[in-house]
């Protein structure tokens, strides 16, 4: 994982295999038959702490794991033992998924053999490198999140066995629907091959999100079981329809948690420089998840970059988004937006151009970072979604904080292109749906007796909590999401829509459903809101063939005019009015005003210049009335 350590490579006659483990004192590659039989060789040991073989007569669709001696002394950081089989960290292929058991996380000498419990490493040729190209996806244009599995298990024109996979987001029907939307970029929930967290086992759950990797590399196979080559063919299809694919990765943390956790791959390689440690040696734990990842340290600074390089390279994904993202710029002192491993990822020759977008905030120390990422990074904008829930959710003195976010958030973003990715809601917290019919969080089906997802989502029920047959009610829902969506798509800069929000799906309250892999979570295409859907693709239109609308440029006084709802320049005073819900803005240039209804009464908007020319150029950003 330093100099000399990487991906195994396949040389005449055999494979070379390369390992960075500098506390370990012995290190074999272990090679398993078609019957699981098993054959250790023994490693040698090379500069900078990589251990190195050669194998002979070992080709492509080998299965092959690793074992390491040494000390074991977990306070200290090191775990060795050679009874746990080891995933190579840079290996680009499982044989099967993780399935959490607790003897990979017993302690030295109590736990047996690990081996029958492990996925292997399959070691592979590798595909043609993709003829590079720049990222289709340009800021301002539309993300779509969408989890992979849920996304189309329950799509009825996606044949049986491609739904949940990575293949499916190639089939016509779902490339239409994403046409309709307009959208620039998928962003793919994490795909990376992860473990169930320890707890979720005996609660029969599964991890359903896939925020707990153990592979930066490997594909889980749940959802591509063609590997590489089924994401490379879906990402092509998506090119050729114009949109971009986007990866979410997670080096904030691994799947081998906190000390009661399971010995799966780096910790039982190098969990002292792997890993994040107190100065007494405890895990320090700045993710919520059990460790974090030494993001900055050398070593993993270069698998970070290789993994990177591997999905560009091998299946030409336009960019990222990153999980937890301060973690990748944690120094020893605080975050660092000049922190090597950020520097690389710009100075890369493979990684330059593509897109970044950092999730700028974790649960450690000085971990909320939004606006402090280095240009041209992304940046998922908290303050845009929570403004824009409370002003139609109701709450007083929300006009500037509304006007300020729909125009790109000048405050956190004061550069000459904003960097804003403006979403209202996403996979972690309530749907849109479901924002505007419930006050509370209802995860009871995750087994924590919901004490588990956000607390305040700024939410509203609209009278009743939850479901309701009243036609009235379920009209108010409509029009509320109606609103939040025009408001979404006339916002300035990127914008972010999670899969199915379009259609008002709802996960009945759940508000943290990452251990969800059911109804509550997939898709349900058949009992979409057919009139918001069309709502949303018009929307998508209208944004599509206006540049004020998705332009990132910063907008200032000589661009744009804040009126009142009769046409006036709006006063200091009626800025400060904390009961102010009609807001226009107004493009000076090209005449086009957003006029915002947030009350829920009609308003009737007076625009300068004719009466003709005016409504020709406005949208109404409102509750529609029936």
């Amino acid at each position: 994982m330093s100099d000399g350590a990487g991906a195994p490579q396949l040389t005449e006659g055999g494979a070379r295999f390369s390992v960075h483990a500098p506390d370990a004192s012995a290190l074999w590659l272990c090679l398993f038959d078609a019957q699981d039989g098993e054959a250790r060789v023994p490693m040698e040991r090379g500069a900078n702490g990589v251990w190195h073989v050669a194998a002979a007569g070992v080709g492509a669709g080998a299965r092959y794991g690793l074992r390491a001696d040494g000390p074991y002394d977990p306070p200290a950081g090191l775990w060795f033992d050679p009874d746990k089989l080891l995933l190579d960290p840079y290996a680009t292929a499982i044989d099967r998924p993780f399935v959490y058991d607790p003897a990979l996380a017993a302690p030295r000498g109590q736990g047996g053999d690990t081996a029958a419990l492990m996925p292997k490493g399959v070691l592979e040729a590798g595909l043609p490198p993709v003829a590079l190209r720049p990222p289709l996806f340009t800021p301002g244009g539309l993300i779509y999140e969408l989890h992979v599995r849920g996304f189309t298990m329950r799509h009825p024109d996606v044949p049986a066995a491609q739904r949940g996979t990575i293949a499916a987001l190639g089939h016509p029907a779902v490339i239409a629907h994403l046409k309709a939307l307009h959208v620039s970029a998928v962003e793919l929930m994490p795909i990376n091959a992860w473990i169930d967290e320890r707890h979720l086992g005996p609660l029969g759950l599964t991890n359903y999100w896939g925020y707990n990797p153990v592979s930066w590399f490997a594909i889980d196979p749940r959802l591509a079981p063609g590997g590489m080559a089924e994401l490379r063919q879906a990402v092509a299809a998506l090119h050729d329809a114009g949109i971009g694919v986007l990866l979410d990765m997670v080096y904030n943390h691994d799947g081998e948690s906190d000390s009661q956790g399971p010995t799966l791959s780096l910790r039982g390689l190098d969990a002292r420089g792997a890993f994040r440690h107190a100065a007494d040696g405890r895990l320090i734990n700045d993710t919520g998840t059990g460790n974090s990842i030494a993001c900055n340290a050398p070593a993993m600074r270069h698998i970070i970059l290789a993994s990177l390089r591997h999905f560009v390279q091998q299946a030409g994904v336009d960019g990222f988004r990153f999980d937890l993202g301060p973690a990748l710029g944690r120094m020893d002192h605080g975050f660092d937006p000049d922190a090597p491993l950020l520097q690389a990822m710009r100075a890369d020759p493979v990684l330059a151009d593509r897109v970044m977008i950092a999730e700028p905030w974790d649960v450690g120390p000085g971990g909320y970072q939004l606006g402090r990422f280095p240009a041209p990074w992304l940046e998922w904008n908290d303050r845009y979604r929570d403004d824009m829930r409370r002003f139609w959710r109701g709450d007083a003195g929300m006009a500037g904080a509304f006007a300020t976010r729909i125009a790109g958030s000048s405050d956190i973003f004061p550069d000459e292109r904003s960097r804003t990715v403006n979403f209202l809601a996403a996979h972690d917290g309530f749907t849109l749906a479901d924002l505007t019919a419930h006050v509370q969080r209802h995860n009871d089906a995750n087994g924590e007796q919901n004490r588990d997802g956000h607390g305040e989502n700024f939410s509203w029920n609209n009278g009743v909590e939850g479901a309701s047959d009243d036609p009235a009610i379920r009209a108010a829902r409509q029009r509320d999401v109606m609103a939040l969506l025009a408001t979404l798509f006339c916002s300035r800069g990127t914008i972010m829509l999670s899969a199915g929000d379009e259609f008002g799906r709802s996960q009945q309250g759940n508000n943290n459903a990452y251990a969800q892999d059911n109804a509550i979570s997939w898709i349900g295409w058949d009992n979409r809101d057919m009139v918001l859907e069309a709502h949303a693709f018009a929307l998508a239109a209208l944004r599509a063939s206006e540049p004020d609308l998705h332009g990132i440029a910063a907008l200032t006084d000589a661009d744009v005019e804040w009126l009142d709802e009769a046409g006036y320049p709006l006063t200091v005073t009626q800025w400060e009015d904390p009961d102010r819900r009609r807001i226009v803005l107004r493009y000076r240039q090209s005449g086009l005003a957003i006029c915002v209804n947030g009350s829920s009464e009609p308003c009737r908007f007076h625009l300068p210049h004719g009466a003709a020319e005016a409504a020709a150029r406005s949208i109404l950003v409102s509750r529609p009335e029936r």
